[in-house]
């Protein structure tokens, strides 16, 4: 007899069936797992042993083999410990041999029989929905899973014997509730900046159109604390976003007790992160940065000091909104959709240009601190705006009366356009940052005034076919947050303007 009992592998986001096929037969004893099984998944035949022989079920002196199927798929993790004991216990008899053909099964089995959490809940339970199956997962993870949808069975056990006390009808297992997981702080606000009106101004365009943002200026001047303001003043999710988003969070482990964050991610990375931590990948390839950072805000502080490799390898997520990594058995896509802001200081001593000071390292440093960066990688960066330092009678200033609250409702009524204006493309979160060459220079078409002013920039800035599409991009968000149809002269101005400010980034480049 086989027992057969279904869970899933994860690609990416997405994961895929997998029949997990246990026989016990005659001959020599011993316990083998098939498949293509990884470090992980082999050692759970010793979680598998320890666990049944805790709840009072020991294992033949038979051969048992555990097959994965199917066998050319790779199998990783440990949330596969679950799947197999209750394949052995159907096999040896100890569970209806019926009880598990209309449920998908994962978790991760401690020695003493208890189900402990594991990764990649909330995409397990898309995928059983979507097979038609319930969901077994542990008691930790339910609150994830119960997402998924409102009509499918899920279960959620603390440990094996109520499981198996549930099948035998002796006990009966509630349907956990989904859960929100509350911000332990209120976002920053934007009425804590004193001075820096420009930056604010670019902060809200940024925002407003989802374009990315390099702030350039001395050490102090507020770069940072600008950056982190950012999220107070995007919309909120959408509840296609914020499935995606948690869905990656899921697959990499950072659902803390199984409950959604409705707030956008802000992902930091320091700039000693590796290529793998930055776009994912690894031995088992898990989400990086870019991709945690989805429907949310990569921000890079003292950009320069990335090694040059790292930066390049955002050019793919940053143009298509998407990673990939690629392997030798298989291929892996994250969808990478975020906003990157990025600061740095002019140089390596931070005083370049700055009224008077001058640079210890002589006029060579600022040109071979700014080379660091790829022209590829800065012509890709819609708004670059140079931040001067605060003085002291900016923070004498009483504070500003507007806030992330008046902010955050213009570019809601900007978003807001633009999802009238790209609702025929049935892509959800199309922003003018996103939106595709061909429609943008239908919609962002400029008048004559406009054109005739992006004609001579164009040629006096020797700007490349992305860095129009950028121009034209900033301006019809610069005409959505004036609530007007026509970009007009100004529009076009004020978004050559920030283009222009990073002239002499690209000139080092």
């Amino acid at each position: 007899m086989v027992a057969h009992v279904t869970t899933v592998a994860f690609v990416g986001i997405e994961s895929r069936r997998v029949d997990v096929q246990v026989q016990i037969a005659p001959g020599f004893p011993g316990f083998h797992i098939v498949g293509l099984p990884d470090k992980a998944v082999a050692e759970s035949r010793e979680r598998v042993r320890a666990a049944l022989t805790a709840v009072g079920l020991a294992l033949p002196p038979r051969r048992i083999i555990v097959n994965l199927a199917p066998a050319d798929l790779p199998k990783e993790g440990s949330h596969f410990d679950l799947a197999i004991a209750l394949g052995l216990m159907a096999a040896l008899g100890a569970l209806p041999a019926d009880a598990l053909g209309d449920w998908c099964v994962v978790g991760e089995l401690a020695l003493d029989g208890r189900l402990a959490p594991v990764a990649g809940v909330l995409p397990a339970a898309i995928g059983a929905n979507a097979m038609g199956l319930g969901l077994i997962c542990p008691a930790p993870c339910g609150p994830e899973a119960a997402w998924a949808s409102p009509d499918m069975g899920l279960l959620a056990p603390a440990d094996l014997i109520a499981l198996a006390n549930h099948f035998k009808g002796t006990q009966v297992l509630g349907r956990p509730n989904p859960a929100v997981r509350e911000e332990a702080e209120e976002p920053a606000d934007l009425a804590d900046i004193r001075g820096q009106e420009t930056a604010k101004r670019a902060l809200e365009i940024a925002a407003a159109g989802g374009h990315n943002l390099l702030f350039i200026g001395p050490p102090g001047a507020g770069k940072s604390m600008l950056a982190s303001r950012l999220p107070s003043i995007l919309p909120p999710l959408s509840p296609a976003e914020l499935l995606e988003i948690s869905m990656i969070q899921s697959i990499a482990g950072e659902l803390s007790a199984g409950r959604l964050s409705a707030s956008r991610p802000f992902r930091a990375p320091h700039h000693s992160a590796s290529m793998a931590a930055m776009v994912g990948g690894g031995s088992r390839p898990r989400p990086g940065e870019a991709a945690l950072a989805h429907h949310g805000v990569l921000f890079l502080d003292e950009l320069p000091e990335f090694t040059p490799q790292v930066l390049d390898s955002l050019r793919q997520p940053l143009e298509t909104g998407e990673t990939a990594i690629a392997r030798a058995m298989h291929r892996i896509t994250y969808p990478s959709r975020f906003q990157l802001v990025a600061a740095m200081n002019p140089c390596r001593c931070g005083t370049a240009g700055e009224p008077g000071q001058s640079c210890r390292r002589g006029p060579r440093c600022a040109a071979d601190y700014q080379a660091r960066i790829s022209g590829p990688l800065l012509d890709r960066i819609d708004i670059r705006l140079e931040v001067p330092a605060v003085t002291a009678a900016d923070l004498i200033l009483p504070p500003p009366a507007e806030g992330s609250r008046d902010v955050a409702a213009r570019v809601a009524a900007a978003r807001a356009q633009q999802e009238r204006r790209y609702a025929p493309l049935d892509r959800p979160g199309v922003t003018n940052a996103n939106c595709p060459s061909k429609l943008l220079e239908e919609v962002a078409r400029p008048d004559s005034a406009g054109l005739a002013v992006l004609r001579e920039a164009a040629e006096a800035l020797a700007l490349s076919a992305r860095g129009y599409h950028r121009v034209l991009r900033v301006a019809r968000t610069l005409a959505d947050l004036d609530n007007v149809d026509t970009v007009g002269r100004l529009h076009i101005a004020e978004a050559v303007s920030y283009r222009a400010a990073g002239g002499a980034l690209l000139a080092a480049a």
